[in-house]
């Protein structure tokens, strides 16, 4: 029977023949429906929890499961994002010609202290889910730091102008993978470890580094973050009796790296290692930690728990997410102890809980658990796949006439029945 042809598509029903088995048998192993096979082998996509468990049947990881292709056609709203962006992509990617001298446009000389400050206020502005703000004060920022490096004339002076722009360059970086600008976040990223490599500061490269890892992981590219990560930690490895608070929580960062992506590619043994690591870190620690000159985010106890509900999550585990949602380390009297996680990793977590109750069942708190989130963080939620996973599986799944709620949240998050 001729089928359609696409890359993941064909590499499953390779695997599936390989193993000798028919759609109803690979339906079996994954626990997944017959139609649902049928699906990813003539559609060629599906999510990565669903691929997860087709990889997990085969005994693969799911990095074996893709396969290059041809994209997908650039959706209408691609000229609108260009507009937009026009004045950041200029400032962070100019020009470059046949000659020496650069091309991109001079920036305004201010103070070293003046270009920290408006680092500060943006990361403020980032964890505050104000990113129309960030995204305006980003090209100005750019060039300021780009005019420091220019004018710094002293070795000492020279230095820290490289590390202010590579740290301008990690703001930028962290915010285009937040709004999914993926190759303009990867430029932003490489630049700043350049740039840290250049001045000897392993721990600024290594920093970038971490959020390189987040952008691949955006990415599915599950096998390059777990080495890069890996390699990364091992070489900077804290010594416990010395270490900052700074250098922990930067060690820490990249074992849950490696943690995510070998959990999604199916590697749990790897992914405990790399999470009781970390755990020991944030133990060290003793509480949250923020202070982007030394690390990529906060970290601590608590941001250590999400991650580890949020592999239950990816597991499938609904029930034990639920029953770690709000106990221990994340107890309301835990949290005042060692301090609140980061904002994106709250919101996170509590979509991680919508997706429980809704897969048992509980469509009602699933609904209000994204009301929450939608009201903390209305433009973050919007930049999220997963909330728009879990609403439609509401539609697909509610039998009765949908709530008012529901109705309103399905048209904020663009998401139709």
């Amino acid at each position: 029977m001729p089928h359609n042809s696409t890359p993941l598509g064909d590499t499953v029903r390779a695997y599936r023949r390989t193993a000798g088995w028919g759609q109803e048998r690979l339906a079996e192993e994954s626990g997944l429906s017959v139609s649902t096979i049928r699906n990813i082998e003539q559609r060629g996509h599906a999510r990565l929890d669903t691929l997860s468990q087709v990889a997990q049947a085969f005994g693969v990881p799911v990095s074996a499961l893709f396969a290059p292709g041809v994209p997908h056609p650039v959706g209408e709203d691609d000229s609108a994002n260009r507009q937009l962006l026009a004045s950041l992509r200029q400032a962070l990617m100019p020009p470059v010609g046949i000659e020496a001298e650069s091309m991109a446009d001079p920036g305004e000389a201010v103070e070293l202290s003046a270009i920290r400050r408006s680092i500060e206020d943006g990361l403020s502005l980032y964890n505050s889910d104000r990113y129309e703000s960030v995204a305006l004060m980003l090209p100005g920022l750019l060039r300021q730091a780009d005019a420091a490096v220019v004018a710094a004339e002293e070795e000492d002076h020279q230095r820290e102008a490289v590390l202010v722009r590579a740290h301008a360059l990690q703001l930028a970086g962290k915010y285009l993978t937040q709004v999914r600008q993926y190759d303009m976040a990867y430029q932003a990223l490489v630049e700043a470890i350049r740039l840290a490599r250049e001045v000897d500061d392993r721990l600024v490269a290594a920093t970038g580094v971490t959020g390189l890892c987040w952008l691949l992981l955006r990415q599915d590219r599950f096998d390059e973050v777990e080495r890069l990560a890996a390699t990364t930690a091992e070489a900077i490895e804290p010594k416990w009796s010395t270490a900052s608070m700074g250098e922990l929580a930067l060690w820490g960062e990249l074992c849950l790296r490696v943690t995510a992506a070998a959990i999604r590619n199916g590697r749990e043994d790897v992914a405990d290692q790399a999470r009781r690591r970390a755990a020991s870190a944030a133990s060290a620690m003793g509480r949250e930690h923020s202070d982007y000159r030394s690390h990529w985010g906060r970290f601590g106890p608590a941001t250590v728990e999400f991650k580890a509900v949020e592999d239950l999550c990816l597991a499938g585990d609904a029930h034990g997410v639920l029953r770690r949602k709000d106990q221990g380390t994340l107890s309301k009297e835990m949290l005042e102890a060692v301090g609140r996680p980061s904002a994106n990793n709250w919101h996170r977590h509590r979509l991680d809980v919508a997706r429980a109750h809704l897969t048992v069942g509980s469509t009602h708190d699933a609904v209000q658990e994204l009301s929450r989130v939608k009201t903390g963080a209305p433009t973050w939620i919007r930049h999220q796949p997963m909330a728009r996973y879990v609403m439609e599986d509401i539609l697909k799944t509610r039998k009765r006439t949908l709530t008012q709620e529901m109705r309103e949240m399905s048209t904020y998050l663009d998401v139709r029945a």
